[in-house]
């Protein structure tokens, strides 16, 4: 993308794209890219710098809850590399010509995109680190398939970084679990955190492959992996984690077509509230999901204020000197 002597933006055309893709070449700066590429790849940086960014307010609630300074530390250290690996998406977003300051402070809660699990409030030291092992998992999960496959050469340097201290995030999760779960109370807490945190997960990574709507991610190589095969993925290793410390999941595997299969309706209700879906009630459309998560949940718009409000102050001070 530059600008013409007309003073307007000038994209590369498809064709042009499709020629280097096809040539196995990485795509650096915006003139490399067609105005469709450019509209993916902001769609899916979004939602990856988002995620990061509100992952803080969320675990920063429950680390509170940490059984020693040591645990706090640790918590608050991965808050730090939560906020870099936005950062990072953030400062991409940027070099595409689109505004970091108002993507940060400029927008209502409600125009956030994230996934709907960090709306629902952490309220215990063992949800947070469940929220490692799982929620983490699926983030190691997404952006390592993005690492791996990404046309987008900046992108993929810069999640060389994030990839690694993922993965430290979700080992951490597995590490307190592991060691929370060696008595039988602490099992029983665990399992109560895991049976409405699983289900959460699974919603994480998306519509069904067959509902999807957006397929430039895939077309473009934005990433190498569609929706239900990063379900399956993360499953590959979270499942086989959870049934080693004894936790049970409502999943099976299937032999025969040599995957996982859930053990309930999927999507179904949640209740916000109770904080427990309602599986006895059976499976819902899809577009009911659309709609709570596009209403956003319980934490959306105080976890939203917590990350604008210095700068607001910021600006109120600027206004009155």
């Amino acid at each position: 993308m530059h600008i013409n002597s007309n003073g307007k933006m000038q994209f590369a055309s498809e064709e042009e794209l499709k020629n280097r893709l096809e040539g196995g070449d990485l795509l650096e700066t915006p003139d490399q890219m067609s105005e469709d590429y450019i509209r993916g790849l902001k769609r899916i940086l979004t939602v990856s710098a988002d995620t990061e960014l509100m992952s803080a307010p969320a675990y920063f609630s429950a680390s509170h809850h940490a059984p020693s300074i040591n645990a706090y530390v640790s918590s608050m250290a991965i808050i730090q590399d939560e906020l870099g690996h936005a950062n990072i998406a953030y400062r991409l977003l940027e070099d595409l010509g689109f505004d970091k300051e108002e993507l940060l402070y400029d927008r209502q809660p409600h125009e956030f995109k994230y996934p709907y699990a960090f709306d629902v409030p952490l309220d215990s030291w063992v949800e947070l680190v469940c929220a490692h092992a799982l929620y983490d998992r699926a983030g190691y999960t997404l952006l390592g398939d993005v690492y791996k496959h990404t046309t987008f050469a900046p992108w993929k340097r810069g999640l060389v970084k994030v990839d690694r201290e993922e993965n430290f995030h979700l080992r951490h999760g597995e590490t307190w679990i592991r060691k929370i779960c060696e008595s039988d109370a602490g099992r029983e807490e665990v399992q109560r955190a895991i049976n409405w945190m699983f289900p959460m997960v699974m919603e994480w990574f998306g519509l069904p492959d067959d509902k999807k709507r957006h397929t430039e991610q895939l077309s473009y190589g934005l990433k190498g992996s569609s929706n239900d095969t990063l379900r399956q993925v993360w499953m590959s290793t979270g499942v086989p984690f959870c049934e080693s410390v004894g936790l049970e999941l409502p999943v099976h595997w299937n032999e025969a077509e040599e995957k996982y299969e859930l053990d309930y309706p999927f999507p179904c209700e949640f209740d916000e509230k109770e904080k427990r879906w309602l599986m006895e009630d059976g499976e819902i459309g899809w577009d009911q999901v659309l709609k709570r998560w596009k209403r956003r949940g319980p934490k959306n718009v105080e976890y939203v204020e917590k990350i604008q409000r210095g700068h607001k102050e910021l600006q109120k001070m600027m206004e009155v000197a």
